[in-house]
């Protein structure tokens, strides 16, 4: 099956109904987010006094803003 260039940059965003910039900006955040999360986890796990609820917290973050975007996006259709 042979697929355009463009789709390649376009397919997966729409099926969450968003654009390819749109995508790439909700992808990044939630990249950064994550990052902020495992170094917090990493230092927690080196100091246990520091960052005690950060990861769980960070997941529960991460976890809402899925559910939210999936939610909106099936109210839109």
């Amino acid at each position: 099956m042979s697929r355009s260039v463009a789709s390649l940059f376009t397919a997966h965003p729409a099926t969450v109904g968003e654009t390819y910039l749109q995508h790439l900006h909700s992808a990044t955040k939630f990249s950064v987010l994550m990052f902020c999360g495992a170094a917090a986890c990493l230092v927690h796990a080196v100091l246990p006094f520091a960052f005690v609820r950060t990861g769980s917290s960070m997941i529960e973050r991460l976890h809402h803003m899925m559910i939210t975007a999936r939610a909106r996006h099936a109210g839109g259709k």
